[in-house]
């Protein structure tokens, strides 16, 4: 049961609204590369437009520590978001003080502006009360619709949403509900992929996933990790020899509380980690001292999407292998198509999220095909480890 407000919640006729979107985009030759994060912040600015709100967007870009830094100013980014609205954006050249009041009070309903980068103020990341104070006083009603950024407790992001009345947008919206369908309220049988280079990095998230899940999918260099763990030579293959009984413990940890754990049963491997090496298939039991598992192979792929016709929920973070080089990325894809197909055969609720995740599922041609595709990184890793987020806490207060 959903137990945060929406926009739906309030009449923001004639009322300025701040959005907190996340228009971090990544920047090429001063030009936008990926507009992604701007497209999915126009359907709650349209909306709130639409019903009349004076909308005033906050948001941050890069990391200039505090400091005013010209080549991380949103004035780029505002023009871009112009373009994607088809309407004009204003832009004021800061987020607080008279500059921002200004193009603020200047809003007719239906208008939009963009105020300058929050992080040109340290107290921004500070979660500073009086700074998230003069935020609050452009504003009469407080919008989050930035998850990717809700794990971190900022002033635009916590201390603001305790001063006014505060609800979702509609990418937070679609994210929290698709999350808690996931993870917090799924249907079973559930299962979980875990890929990505490293354990150690991904630890308290396989901790709080063996607890929730039915079948835990290991892939990707942290398999490596799980097989030398139970005796198995990897070769050359990347491999924390150091977490070895972490791994242990995890797969203690899954027994106790009935969670199968799937781990490679094959692998494509090579003696060099470059496109077009020349690669076998080996079982994981044979794997010669001088090669590296860069893939799951097709026997594990079979398996892996036998046992997915089971579940009924899945929830995917990082690929089976090396999918940046080919052929490496053969076993990400197959399983992904198998997800994506019992997606839209209506058996399979998909969530995925994670910037490597996307990229794979986007490699695969099925991005559009799961159910949900969360473009946050660390706020979804967080969310995998069973984290409360506070931006998503401030809302549900």
């Amino acid at each position: 049961m959903r137990q945060f407000k929406t926009i739906d919640d309030f009449d923001v006729r004639g009322k300025t609204v701040l959005v907190r979107c996340d228009l971090n985009v990544p920047m090429k030759d001063g030009k936008i590369s990926d507009a992604t994060r701007l497209e999915r912040s126009a359907l709650t600015l349209t909306d709130l437009a639409a019903a009349g709100a004076r909308v005033c967007v906050l948001s941050h870009f890069d990391r200039p520590k505090g400091k005013v830094v010209p080549a991380m100013s949103l004035k780029p980014v505002a023009e871009a978001l112009s373009g994607i609205l088809g309407r004009p954006v204003a832009f004021a050249a800061d987020c607080v003080g008279p500059a921002a009041k200004t193009v603020v009070d200047a809003l007719q309903d239906g208008e939009i502006c963009v105020l300058e980068n929050l992080r040109f103020h340290a107290e921004e990341e500070a979660n500073d009360a009086a700074f998230a104070a003069e935020l609050a006083a452009l504003g009469d009603v407080y919008v989050n619709d930035a998850f990717s950024v809700s794990h971190r407790a900022h002033a635009s992001t916590e201390a603001i949403a305790r001063i006014l009345p505060a609800a979702a947008g509609r990418l937070m919206q679609a994210e929290l509900d698709a999350l808690t369908k996931a993870l917090e309220a799924p249907e079973h049988p559930v299962a979980a992929v875990v890929g990505g280079a490293k354990v150690s990095t991904k630890m308290e998230v396989l901790g709080n996933l063996v607890e929730k899940v039915d079948l835990l999918i290991i892939g990707g260099g942290m398999a490596n990790t799980f097989l030398h763990a139970q005796g198995i030579n990897v070769g050359k293959s990347l491999c924390e020899h150091d977490m070895a009984d972490a791994a242990k413990d995890i797969l203690a940890r899954a027994e106790k509380a009935g969670c199968a754990v799937a781990l490679p049963v094959d692998a494509v491997i090579a003696r060099e980690f470059k496109e077009g090496a020349p690669s076998e298939v080996v079982d994981v039991h044979a794997m010669p001292d001088d090669a590296m598992m860069l893939d799951v192979g097709p026997a594990t792929v079979q398996d892996l999407t036998k046992r997915l016709k089971d579940c009924r929920t899945l929830v995917w973070n990082g690929p089976l292998g090396a999918f940046e080089i080919k052929p490496f990325d053969a076993g990400t894809n197959e399983l992904a198509r198998a997800a994506a197909a019992l997606t839209q055969a209506g058996s399979l609720t998909s969530v995925a999220g994670g910037g490597d995740t996307v990229a794979a599922l986007i490699n695969a041609g099925v991005r559009s095909d799961f159910s949900y595709v969360s473009a946050a990184g660390g706020a979804f890793l967080e969310w995998l480890e069973g984290k409360e987020l506070p931006g998503v806490a401030v809302l549900r207060s």
